[in-house]
């Protein structure tokens, strides 16, 4: 399994209340705005599957799977022609104070890789930004 990660955000709030919002998706509708159209589009959620249609792979959803209260979400595809998992972790720092980092792994072959990393690492990117910059 190939692995991609975001760089480690810090979030200025505690990991319970990080925890608690992006645990339930339908806590989504607070930052739908914030999302680039250009790069998402036709985004629906409820409390545990988002779906989503993204130019040049098409549309994907993602389902929670396992979730590690405080810690861990483990979100896998559903319906999607790419099958891959994503993890976001919380690591306390302090009582008002957290890390997050997300991370995607998929089985892809070597040429796929080369195409498909760069993409995927700056929307990975994008996505820790975005979270760590919302209010919780």
């Amino acid at each position: 399994m190939t692995k991609f990660e975001s760089s480690v955000k810090i979030i200025p709030y505690s990991e319970e209340k990080v925890y608690n919002k992006l645990s339930d998706l339908n806590n989504l509708e607070s930052v739908r705005e914030r999302i680039p159209e250009d790069k998402v589009k036709d985004l629906s959620f409820d409390a545990d599957t988002l779906s989503f249609s993204v130019p040049a792979i098409g549309p994907l959803s993602l389902r929670i799977v396992e979730r590690d209260p405080t810690r861990c979400i483990k979100f896998e595809t559903v319906d999607s022609p790419v099958f891959f998992n994503l993890w976001v972790q919380i690591v306390p720092v302090t009582e008002a104070e957290c890390k997050m980092k997300l991370t995607v792994g998929m089985e892809i072959n070597p040429i796929m890789k080369g195409m498909i990393q760069k993409p995927l690492q700056e929307g990975l990117e994008k996505m820790a930004e975005t979270l760590a910059a919302i209010p919780y």
